[in-house]
């Protein structure tokens, strides 16, 4: 197994794509021919025949709709999935999932990316939305985020709306953390109503599946302890407990 981070540009046209196709090049370079098989994970909604990524608003221009056997000239149709419900699939193959039957996941990252696995399958919905849980509203009367929820939590805690909620101070996590570690109370005071609003998300989530487990993941996570101590202590009064098992 090998991983690679390439950076880009989101708001480019297609400039994602192309430093993904000079990728795999390199790796077929490497390998010296053309892989097997090929599958690809993205945000926005996959089409249910794993076709292609239907619908995915503001972000990755040309996304929608890229034909991927065609886009890097492939013998073989190419399976594309929501990438939080290929996360979750892995974590249920090999990682923090395994053995569970009913489990939500949660990537913090520029936004909320997640899933939903209900008794060892994966939820998908109608349309292949489900499991969507950025976009849900922690209240009515807030701004709405790019699908249209007032007040969701994607707004709450993603990357993608720090700017604001932090009135211009910072442009991601990682920089309030170390506000933060630098003894900034605001940075704080901000960051603290960014993880209440994500323990009033796992409680409604919590309350509509009833999982074995809840996995956060993205570089948010990388915040350990900054994260996760704050959040079990939000969320342990707002849970309905009807036995001891501590999800």
């Amino acid at each position: 197994l090998t991983s690679h981070n390439l950076p880009f540009d989101a708001e480019a046209d297609m400039e994602w794509a192309n430093r993904l196709r000079e990728l795999v090049q390199s790796i077929e370079e490497d390998q010296d021919g053309k892989p097997d098989n090929m599958g690809f994970s993205a945000p926005g909604l996959a089409a249910l025949d794993g076709s292609c990524i239907t619908h995915m608003p503001v972000r990755l221009e040309g996304l929608v709709g890229l034909n991927w056997q065609k886009f890097f000239d492939f013998d073989k149709a190419i399976p594309v999935l929501n990438d939080g419900h290929a996360a979750l699939l892995g974590e249920a193959w090999l990682g923090a999932a395994k053995g569970f039957q009913t489990v939500i996941l949660l990537t913090l990252g520029t936004g909320v990316g997640g899933a939903a696995l209900v008794e060892g399958k994966l939820l998908r919905g109608r349309t292949g939305k489900a499991g969507h849980f950025a976009h849900t509203s922690l209240g009515p009367d807030g701004p709405p985020d790019d699908c249209g929820c007032p007040s969701s939590l994607e707004l709450a805690i993603g990357n993608c709306s720090i700017l604001e909620r932090s009135n211009g101070r910072f442009t991601h996590t990682g920089e309030m953390m170390e506000a933060i570690e630098n003894g900034d109370d605001e940075a704080e005071k901000i960051w603290l109503k960014s993880v209440k609003g994500l323990a009033t998300a796992i409680c409604s989530f919590s309350n509509i599946l009833d999982p074995e487990a809840v996995i956060l993941g993205g570089g948010i996570a990388k915040a350990g302890d900054r994260l996760f101590v704050p959040l079990r202590e939000y969320l342990d009064p707002l849970l309905w407990k009807t036995d001891d098992y501590e999800i």
